[in-house]
């Protein structure tokens, strides 16, 4: 028998504070708090995130968390434990301070913040709200240096060298660590202790100790010596073994359940469950399951033993291996909204489907647009989202998040800068044309351009290439003649017997259906054709101007002077 050792933080005055609450218990107003039920944990636990100390009272449980953490941080921590910060609106709430962080330094964030606006110094909780969505108290312990300024967020942080004043704090600052506080129902009572004996308890919260009066349901206590073991469930104790889903069933080793769906606790091979506690693993010489070579564990059916296997798994047909059991397919597995089943070795888990997101207990619906995955407008739907165009757009075959320009018809207005109307765009397979006071987008015709090898159809923003009978397209433009296509008469077809386009056909070579061609000339390439081609005209204006001008000056430098002007000289006989 393997003896098990808790070690007890004690000081002093934790337990005259333990008596104080014990006292104070009957008159407080603390919400749901039932009864005279108290117990302590103080089981250090180092690294991670596991509380480093605990304390429940009534309905109610509180663990300190020693993990550097701002204030969203720290909220989202005690959420995700299905809990919130540590509310303080009593003076029985005050004192478990003294139970928790008696002998711990540092600051710790409280479940109290101010919304929004300014702190308000003449309201009881200045304006302040506690995260359970409260906002009224009848505990007031502000630290004497109020800060009313509205420069940046305020949250709330309790220290013991402060003597646990509300002090208020950046809330994007690192505290030292933080409190949740936790609410349950249908508590369970302590085991009674033989002499000689005791009992620990370990609770869901993540904290296990001894002398306990009020339990949480889920917790485990461990009587010992006898090692026996047992869960609180509504208000009750069951002893192990319980169903195997929820811990093994409490057994050492593995838990499985017999044809009949009880659970019952196994060992390995040469170990035999204890017959005091069933669930504890002892040496075993004449272990009767050995010959059977089970691949996970035996029972006692009757006079003789048989095979089982792990909750999950199903025996095979030679009685002694086991194989997984598909748990989804009871669609009773993961029952809540927006979960599916997903089968695993020997279990399943119950996850979000696809755009949902887990919150609590609860798939929570993802915005996707919050990332704006859209490159116009973004339409959120449940567990998915639909991007849109805007007028003169329609989704880009490609990449369909995106939008390109879009007309529809032979001419349409043309999409221009705002701050220049000469820098306009176009769809593909349009062509920018600028009038007297607007440019517009008019449809080129790819077909004048003989792209295809037969037959062509223009369309608006592009063109479709076809092949007349016996030829089959391929390459989108291309027409070759298929080798099989025979006439009636036994002679060969030729291109242009026909402007049918070819069919599909489910043969193992199908003829492919007429296939639209993008633009082999773009807006920008055709813009610049006809730029360089005005300018080459132009040069070659002024170049033959330039010669033919050179050419008349030379001719006149040739000439005599007076031929130049026209004159000749005129000689007198007096």
């Amino acid at each position: 028998m393997r003896a098990k050792h808790f070690v007890k933080q004690t000081k002093p005055h934790t337990a005259a504070a333990r008596d104080n609450l014990k006292g104070q218990h009957r008159g407080c107003n603390m919400r749901d708090v039932t009864g005279l039920f108290v117990f302590v944990f103080l089981v250090g636990r180092a690294g991670g995130t596991e509380p480093s100390a605990g304390y429940c009272i009534g309905t109610q449980c509180f663990t300190v968390f020693q993990h550097p953490s701002d204030f969203p941080a720290a909220e989202d921590q005690c959420r995700d434990r299905n809990g919130h910060l540590m509310t303080v609106r009593s003076t029985v709430a005050h004192d478990i301070f003294n139970i928790l962080l008696w002998n711990l330094t540092g600051r710790f964030w409280i479940g109290l913040r101010l919304p929004s606006g300014c702190p308000d110094a003449t309201a009881a909780l200045r304006g302040f709200q506690w995260v359970s969505g409260d906002s009224e108290s009848d505990f007031f312990n502000w630290a004497p240096s109020f800060n009313s300024s509205c420069s940046a967020p305020h949250c709330v942080s309790v220290s013991q060298e402060d003597e646990f004043k509300w002090v208020q704090e950046p809330c994007r600052e690192h505290a030292d660590g933080f409190l949740c506080e936790y609410t349950f129902t249908d508590p369970c009572t302590f085991l009674a202790v033989a002499a000689g004996g005791s009992v620990t308890y370990k609770v869901p919260m993540g904290f296990e100790g001894e002398d306990v009066l009020s339990l949480p349901p889920g917790s485990i206590a461990i009587r010992m010596p006898a090692e026996t073991k047992y869960v609180c469930f509504s208000r009750q104790w069951l002893q192990a073994p319980w169903s195997c889903e929820i811990q093994e069933g409490g057994c050492e080793h593995k838990c499985a359940e017999d044809p009949n769906n009880v659970p019952s606790c196994y060992c390995p091979s040469g170990q035999s469950v204890n017959p005091a506690n069933k669930v504890t693993c002892e040496v075993d010489i004449d272990d009767p399951c050995l010959p059977l070579q089970c691949a996970h564990a035996c029972y006692k059916a009757g006079d003789s033993y048989a095979c089982m296997c792990d909750h999950g798994f199903k025996l095979a047909q030679d009685g002694r291996s086991c194989v997984d059991f598909n748990d989804c397919r009871d669609a009773r597995q993961c029952p809540g909204e927006n979960f599916v089943c997903v089968n695993t070795v020997g279990g399943f888990q119950c996850v979000c489907k696809d755009g949902y997101v887990m919150r609590g207990s609860l798939c929570v619906d993802v915005d996707e647009c919050v990332s704006a995955p859209c490159e116009h407008m973004c339409t959120n739907t449940p567990g998915s989202y639909k991007c849109s165009c805007y007028d003169g757009y329609i989704e880009d075959p490609t990449a369909p998040n995106k939008c390109k320009l879009h007309c529809g018809k032979e001419e349409c207005p043309a999409e221009c800068d705002p701050n220049d109307r000469f820098q306009c765009y176009c769809p593909d397979g349009y062509v920018a044309e600028e009038r007297e006071d607007h440019t517009v987008c008019i449809d080129i015709d790819e077909c004048s351009f003989f792209y295809c090898d037969q037959d062509c159809k223009n369309t608006f923003g592009s063109y479709v290439c076809s092949c007349s009978r016996g030829y089959t397209l391929v390459g989108q433009y291309r027409c070759v003649k298929n080798e099989d296509d025979t006439d009636t008469d036994g002679s060969m077809e030729g291109s242009g017997v026909s402007t049918t386009p070819s069919i599909p056909s489910t043969s193992p070579a199908p003829q492919p259906e007429p296939t639209t061609q993008p633009s082999g000339v773009s807006v920008g390439g055709l813009v610049g054709i006809i730029v360089c081609t005005v300018f080459f005209i132009v040069l070659v204006v002024v170049v033959a101007h330039y010669l033919l001008s050179d050419k008349g000056k030379t001719e006149s430098a040739k000439a005599p002077e007076g031929e130049a002007h026209g004159l000749h000289r005129v000689t007198s006989d007096a």
